[in-house]
């Protein structure tokens, strides 16, 4: 990161136990921003999110590569979703903490943050559900594999294929689906 002069946001999770207490340490304090946003969905679900962010002090951590960060970001995201079985809303609060080498704001942090877990719900969680790529029994050369499901999720994504299950399906029905697509 440092030779490269790029910058690092990174979630605290629970394999990294000293660290995350550091951090929970710190959002016990007044946020220097607070930045809350209201999202109504799609496939019934409404969003309210609540992007806090605090400076570190210069004695974070216990390791010396802890001292790095300067930026505590907290995500507490409340989400009510319509359960179309039962037609009942069901409730979620999920709280989530990431540390950064770099210093913005909390609507900054809340654009950066979603614009990644949008990559990882359009990319890597299609390639692990819907291609079944973490179900993979396949233990000699799996990168091939990896790439020929990316190859194959690029051709559906530029055909303007937005549900990829749907897509396999019908792909599967009517195999003359396949070589109508647009760069096969």
């Amino acid at each position: 990161m440092i030779e490269t002069g790029n910058h690092l946001l990174v979630q605290v999770k629970g394999n990294q136990p000293t660290l995350q207490a550091h951090a929970r340490e710190v959002a016990l304090q007044p946020p220097l921003r607070t930045e809350s946003s209201h999202t109504i969905g799609k496939r019934n679900r409404i969003e309210q999110r609540t992007v806090k962010v605090w400076p570190l002090p210069a004695e974070f951590g216990t390791e010396p590569w802890h001292r790095r960060f300067r930026t505590l970001v907290q995500v507490e995201r409340h989400v009510e979703r319509f359960q179309t079985q039962t037609a009942e809303w069901q409730s979620s609060v999920e709280v989530s903490l990431y540390l950064s080498d770099m210093l913005h704001d909390s609507a900054n942090w809340g654009n950066v943050i979603r614009r990644h877990w949008h990559i990882e719900n359009r990319l890597h969680w299609v390639r692990d559900e819907t291609l079944g790529e973490d179900r993979s029994r396949i233990r000699c050369n799996p990168d091939i594999f990896a790439l020929l499901r990316s190859f194959a999720l690029n051709i559906l994504r530029f055909n303007d294929e937005s549900n990829i299950s749907d897509a396999l399906y019908r792909n599967v029905l009517n195999f003359d689906r396949v070589w109508a697509y647009r760069g096969v």
